[in-house]
């Protein structure tokens, strides 16, 4: 049986799925709809449902597994399901939420095993003790979690894979560029978006918690080096503790962008360079791994929505 993102434009179908996410929306008629985004193991697609009643808004919510009929279209360059039946599974039917779900292609224990390992490469000791005071604070959600809702490593154990990739990046970049301090480099990578943990509700049914909303990721990790700081009685008003702060508040490079600081030290400018370049290659993989090649791929939204050509010949 195809799974989500493998089936043909104008393809009909039947299959199980999981509710990612459902949004209840009001049409211009005045009407309730449903804006679902649905998932299996190999991606998500989205659809709308429309003039849902009181019973199916409260039936279709997040975390549910359906048996979902329709039909796979394209709206506006991106993919989307018409959806023309929709039930939920059955007790006696594959209806467990964690066979739908996407994950990471290493497993937990490997990526855990190569970050500890680089722990023994932040050689500083304020560095390196919080460090491994917030990776063991958070541990289960750290290597649990998703590194985004939507865009980039948007699935199971994401946030440790993308740290993981991230951090084999600044290691290859490090023997290029021997002037870069290592340490700072590597403990920034695995700081930079711990704050996650805390801005997403989980791997399961992914949404942004009040703080997540209100506050954000790159804030809430500043907030945990300062009370790991305080637990580990270190003064956070060190020269070496404000820059790893400015190393996590400044990594998503422009103000506009959600940095309160843009990157003022060598370091915090790498941090900043891999991180765009991990999770560009990750929302270009996914979408060159969907389509054909002599084809373009669907819209990307974390691209600038540009769609990108699959040469067949090359």
């Amino acid at each position: 049986m195809k799974k989500l993102r493998e089936l043909a434009v104008d393809e009909e179908f039947q299959m199980y799925t999981l509710i990612k996410s459902a949004d209840v929306r009001m049409a211009k008629n005045g009407k309730t709809f449903i804006a679902f985004t649905f998932q299996d193991t190999s991606g998500t697609i989205d659809g709308k449902f429309w003039d849902a009643s009181a019973q199916e808004v409260e039936r279709f919510v997040a975390g549910r597994v359906v048996v979902l009929s329709g039909k796979r279209e394209v709206y506006q360059g991106n993919p989307q399901v018409k959806i023309t039946q929709l039930r939920l599974a059955k007790p006696e039917e594959p209806s467990d939420p964690t066979l739908y779900m996407e994950r990471a292609p290493m497993k937990k224990e490997e990526m855990e095993t190569e970050i500890n390992q680089t722990l023994f490469e932040i050689t500083n000791p304020h560095w390196n003790r919080i460090v491994r005071f917030l990776l063991t604070k958070y541990q289960k959600e750290f290597f649990d979690y998703p590194a985004a809702k939507r865009n980039h490593h948007a699935y199971a154990s994401g946030l440790a894979y993308h740290t993981t990739s991230m951090l084999r990046l600044g290691k290859s970049i490090v023997k290029e560029y021997p002037e870069l301090n290592a340490a700072l480099l590597y403990a920034g990578i695995i700081l930079h978006d711990l704050g996650k943990v805390l801005e997403l509700s989980g791997a399961m049914s992914t949404e942004y918690t009040l703080a997540g909303n209100l506050v954000g990721h790159l804030v809430l990790v500043n907030e945990e080096i300062t009370k790991a700081c305080i637990a580990l009685k270190i003064e956070d008003h060190n020269e070496d503790v404000v820059v790893l702060r400015h190393m996590v508040l400044s990594h998503h490079g422009l103000l506009e962008y959600g940095s309160p600081v843009r990157p003022r030290i060598m370091e915090a400018e790498i941090l900043h360079q891999i991180d765009n370049l991990d999770a560009s290659m990750q929302m270009l993989l996914t979408s060159i791994r969907q389509t054909e090649p002599g084809e373009y791929t669907d819209r990307i939204f974390g691209m600038d929505n540009r769609s990108f050509y699959v040469p067949k010949d090359i």
